[in-house]
């Protein structure tokens, strides 16, 4: 059983991050990345071609991190590649193969990654594909009616961004994803305190926080470059405050990433306390070495004592 699932269910704070499946065919370097978030965090995404850019499959990284012990992998799927059909069997796959954790996303549109002529599908969006893997696991029947055996054991995940415009819609958004079967949600950067308790307030008024774990998303601005990007508008929904932008505009540029992970400390600690929180996902895909530095500088309790225990269990 998923231990993601039980640690969330028994309201212990909760971590996950991201991790980048290599682009060739071997997983050796994946798995080592993961070795060091051993211990830190509780489970890992295993992105799905992120950013349109063709990578070691989602499914097959799930399994290889599952199967070394390291850690527990939660595996990503988006819309864009593949239709319902197509859908169907890789969430029957990753049931064969013992994978629980899954994380729905529509996903970027190819014109975005390094085959910007390719054909996108979205057959279904993330809120549908939520409903389908729901479908399967509780009713063991597939869209077309037909009967499964055995049917899988999924504990389901969706993204949200309580940024993106308009503001005042992303709870409802984010209920719709809870209706259909969201049971955790990983939310987009989150930079703006404000915004972000007001948004899970909302959740709560309409009654969907007992149903659902938030983790709020953080990540490290860890250059000038990345704080220019972040800041410059061209990511959906990201919004770097102005006091944010002073601060690490006011050091030199070698010192950027060292302000950008205090930051990041002093908001996770923030979040921790905001009622509803379950805990953070961390966008910090490229930053596992300095994961545990962050963590500690945040306060956060060391889970090393997990460390050469296998975490699912088997």
């Amino acid at each position: 059983m998923s231990a993601l699932r039980d640690r969330l269910a028994a309201g212990q704070f909760t971590i996950t991050a991201e991790l980048s499946p290599p682009r060739g065919a071997s997983a050796a370097s994946m798995l080592g990345r993961a070795e060091l978030l051993r211990g830190w965090v509780d489970a890992v995404n295993i992105t799905d071609n992120q950013g349109s850019h063709v990578r070691l499959s989602s499914w097959a990284g799930a399994a290889a991190v599952r199967q070394s012990g390291i850690i527990e992998p939660i595996m990503q799927m988006t819309c864009r590649d593949r239709n319902r059909i197509a859908l169907q069997s890789d969430l029957l796959g990753a049931g064969a193969l013992g994978i629980e954790n899954l994380l729905f996303m529509s996903g970027d549109h190819p014109k975005f990654g390094d085959h910007p002529g390719a054909k996108p599908v979205f057959d279904m969006d993330s809120t549908q594909l939520t409903w389908t893997a729901r479908t399967l696991r509780d009713q063991g029947r597939l869209l077309s009616g037909k009967e499964l055996n055995p049917a899988p054991r999924f504990f389901l995940g969706a993204v949200e961004n309580p940024f993106a415009p308009p503001v005042e819609y992303r709870a409802r958004r984010a209920a719709k994803k809870i209706a259909a079967g969201a049971q955790f949600i990983q939310t987009q950067y989150v930079f703006d305190l404000a915004v972000f308790t007001r948004w899970v307030s909302e959740l709560g008024e309409l009654g969907v926080l007992g149903r659902c774990s938030v983790l709020a998303g953080i990540g490290v601005i860890r250059s000038a470059r990345m704080l220019d990007f972040l800041a410059s508008g061209k990511v959906p929904g990201v919004q770097v405050p102005e006091p944010v932008i002073r601060r690490l505009r006011g050091v030199a540029p070698q010192d950027v990433g060292a302000e950008g992970a205090k930051i990041a400390a002093e908001l996770i600690a923030a979040v921790r306390q905001i009622p509803g929180v379950a805990g953070i996902h961390l966008l910090t895909a490229g930053y596992e070495k300095q994961t545990p530095d962050l963590l500690r500088l945040a306060g956060v309790a060391d889970r090393t004592a997990l460390a050469g225990k296998p975490i699912d269990g088997h």
